[in-house]
């Protein structure tokens, strides 16, 4: 399908070319005309998907046949990137039409923190807020939901995973009962299912690629001693193979460590995590988008809400504790349709999840020989948490994660 099969106002077609959009993406086809007909919506879909514009779209088209201006749709989401980045996203696709957008989240200064407050009492058309924050304002009584006539979770999983669940309830029951709700998320345990029994009535529901990543990621692992890690992340980084990398540690911690040896090898990256200033993370992500920094250094933080095209590996430093967060890192690489590298390391305490990740995407992922120099590493043992037999013979010559 195309964009003009949803019959949408010109005006808003004009801003969709702007952006390149040509073809509607499988939860695009499946969700507007849903979102358009009023129904309320659960949509289970991976990062990558298109599922931002899914809503956005019919959701601004609804705004420009509304007759009134007030706070018109509320987007809960886990963190301030992925709030600014729908906010982004609204403002490129409203560019040829008259529809505010605001996002709200905290870490900001005072400056920002008053900004919020005038744009919300004058009545921003959609408000992107992080749960913490606009619970914040409702306390103080500075914003009107009286006439709100959208509800959009994003990312609920992660937000019930952060704790937000009973933040999340507080604000649904300050909102008006008649009113359009739509959950995206990338998976749907029960507790999900719960919260959606709660606030949504008689929901479509829709299921698109769930837990799957693209098809464009080439994955890879090395079994490799923690070590070796670093000069086998060395030989990676230096290897001339990739230009725009994100590389996931488990901890700020461990972020602050790796980038500390990546800058005594004169490797040029950035550190990104939760001690760093909000006004800090935005130039940091910035630059990485406009190519004048090439990498970066974060927490999973990093693997939701951010859009950045072009990211050609995702290195992950540390196995993720869970199979879902995998699929979100490596997420970041091979969006819209490209290709791109996914290569992650191994050590002898994380060989049981790394079969975890395997059992859930139904296949093995290729392991890769450590490079001659580097010594042997770990067998691979899925069974043993501790205890590990060593690999015997040598290594062959890096090949910089190539098949």
């Amino acid at each position: 399908m195309t964009f003009d099969d949803f019959e949408l106002e010109y005006d808003l077609l004009d801003g969709i070319d702007a952006m390149g959009y040509t073809k509607a993406t499988p939860i695009q086809e499946q969700a507007i005309p849903r979102i358009l007909n009023n129904e309320d919506l659960i949509a289970c879909a991976q990062t990558g998907t298109g599922k931002t514009a899914a809503f956005v779209l019919p959701i601004l088209n609804k705004i420009l046949t509304s007759e009134t201006k007030h706070i018109n749709t509320l987007v809960l989401v886990p963190t301030r990137e992925l709030a600014q980045q729908i906010d982004q996203q609204i403002e490129a696709m409203a560019y040829y039409i008259e529809v505010s957008s605001i996002a709200v989240y905290g870490g900001s200064d005072g400056i920002t923190w008053e900004q919020q407050k005038r744009a919300l009492k004058k009545g921003a058309d959609i408000v992107i807020a992080t749960p913490g924050r606009l619970i914040a304002l409702l306390n103080m009584g500075a914003i009107d939901f009286s006439q709100l006539q959208h509800l959009v979770l994003d990312e609920a999983d992660r937000m019930l995973d952060m704790g937000f669940v009973e933040d999340i309830e507080r604000i649904v029951s300050e909102l008006p009962k008649e009113r359009q709700t739509l959950l995206f998320s990338a998976t749907m345990p029960p507790k999900i299912r719960t919260l959606a029994g709660k606030i949504l009535k008689n929901p479509i529901q829709i299921s698109i690629s769930i837990s799957k990543p693209a098809e464009g990621i080439v994955q890879q692992v090395y079994l490799a001693h923690d070590t070796q890690k670093d000069a086998l992340l060395k030989g990676i980084l230096t290897s001339g193979t990739y230009k725009s990398i994100i590389i996931f540690a488990s901890t700020k911690d461990k972020v602050k460590i790796v980038h500390q040896m990546l800058h005594k090898a004169k490797l040029e990256a950035k550190p990104f995590h939760s001690d760093l200033k909000q006004e800090e993370r935005e130039e940091i992500m910035q630059q990485f988008k406009n190519g004048r920094i090439s990498i970066i250094v974060g927490t999973d933080v990093l693997s939701r809400g951010i859009d950045v095209t072009g990211i050609d590996l995702v290195l992950n430093y540390d196995v993720p504790p869970d199979p879902e967060d995998y699929i979100h890192r490596i997420g970041r690489t091979a969006r819209a349709e490209t290709t791109g590298t996914a290569i992650t390391f191994v050590n002898e305490k994380d060989m049981y999840r790394l079969s975890n990740i395997q059992k859930m995407l139904e296949k093995e992922i290729t392991r890769i020989p450590l490079p001659a120099g580097l010594g042997e590493g770990p067998v691979y043992n899925p069974n043993a948490k501790k205890v590990f037999e060593k690999r015997a013979g040598g290594g062959k010559k890096f090949t910089h994660g190539k098949k």
